[in-house]
């Protein structure tokens, strides 16, 4: 069980919910947001009421999950040091990800990554390993791929954010990929993300068609109890009845995780629809409800993408979208941009040397 507390909970009365919890196993743990006590006991017994019902509490969370590093560790902002001095998510816009679906010539990648960049787009994104649902469909370039989103990546100083789906890939992209992404069909590889957990860079996670957001969860923890707390949690649509779209935009998790913990998270709206027409609405309102950026396919010629074509926009799209999130975003965070300087002094981040 995990309860909620109003950060400004009278002393008095945070002694008294304390107090019913003499016989249990918990934590309490300070955020920055609110107070937060994580019953590691089974308490299953105990009624909601009890606490739901006493003043200062504003929340009563049942999970039989346990999640005390992602409590206690994460951090309100992953930083990219090296030579980009990037952050997601930024203080006064969100974080663009934009890139083709797949890599397909050095040529490609690199007129794309320009264009990108002219737009003010802050991570690139390309696959060179791709997982597809049928063995016959285009599965990447492999390493030759990588190196030609390097090349792409040295001329524009955007970093790469790429897939993996192996330990093996793993060791093949650690000196090109910035960010390493866990696709929808590899959240559930356990093995692989403890590996990931075991490296300092950080983890972009997508979180699987089928999973909860609890299931999500704790496929984050497994990179946390190796040691990674550099991550980055993505919506990206899960599956449901309907069959108008590719898959249904789960918008009420990223409000959800917003909430309740302190990690940045991006939406995918193009995997999230599988329409093109529906990316841009969809792009607003995921920064409506909060999330830290946006992840999408983009194409200089969707129509002639080797994968995706259907969800993929053009240059002349984003640049539309990335204008309209950003008058949203600074509207929904005016606060905080009217103080960014005392922001930059007081927020956590992470450091990637």
């Amino acid at each position: 069980m995990i309860i909620l507390l109003n950060k400004h909970i009278p002393q008095s009365s945070f002694e008294k919910i304390i107090d019913k919890l003499q016989n249990f196993d918990y934590e309490v743990i300070n955020s920055t947001v609110q107070k937060i006590i994580f019953i590691n006991s089974e308490i299953d017994t105990y009624p909601d009421h009890i606490f739901s019902a006493m003043p200062g509490v504003e929340k009563i969370i049942r999970t039989k999950i346990r999640l005390p590093k992602i409590l206690k560790d994460s951090k309100s902002a992953v930083e990219i040091k090296n030579y980009h001095n990037l952050s997601i998510p930024h203080d006064l816009k969100p974080t663009i990800i934009a890139g083709p679906c797949a890599i397909e010539s050095e040529e490609q990648i690199v007129n794309l990554a320009l264009k990108l960049k002219s737009l003010g787009v802050n991570f690139l994104r390309g696959g060179a390993f791709k997982p597809r649902t049928s063995p016959y469909d285009f599965q990447g370039l492999g390493i030759t791929g990588l190196k030609y989103i390097k090349t792409a990546s040295v001329k524009t100083n955007l970093p790469i954010v790429s897939e993996i789906m192996s330990t093996q890939q793993l060791e093949l992209g650690y000196d090109y990929i910035d960010i390493f992404q866990v696709g929808a069909r590899n959240m559930y590889n356990y093995e692989l993300l403890k590996e990931l957990g075991r490296q300092k860079k950080p983890v972009l996670l997508k979180r699987s068609f089928s999973a909860t957001i609890d299931e999500f969860l704790q496929s984050a923890e497994y990179l946390y109890a190796n040691g990674n707390n550099n991550v980055i949690l993505c919506e990206r649509g899960i599956r449901s009845f309907e069959t108008q779209t590719r898959n249904t935009l789960d918008l009420n998790c990223v409000a959800y995780l917003k909430n309740n913990f302190k990690l940045p998270v991006i939406v995918d709206p193009s995997h999230g629809t599988g329409l093109s027409s529906l990316v841009k609405p969809m792009s607003q309102a995921a920064i409506a409800c909060g999330a830290d950026g946006l992840i999408i396919e983009v194409h200089e010629t969707p129509q002639s993408s080797v994968s995706d074509s259907n969800q993929a926009i053009n240059i002349s799209q984003l640049e539309e979208i990335i204008s309209i999130v950003n008058t949203i975003y600074s509207v929904i965070h005016a606060e905080r941009i009217g103080n960014n300087s005392v922001m930059n002094t007081t927020s956590q981040t992470v450091t990637i040397k």
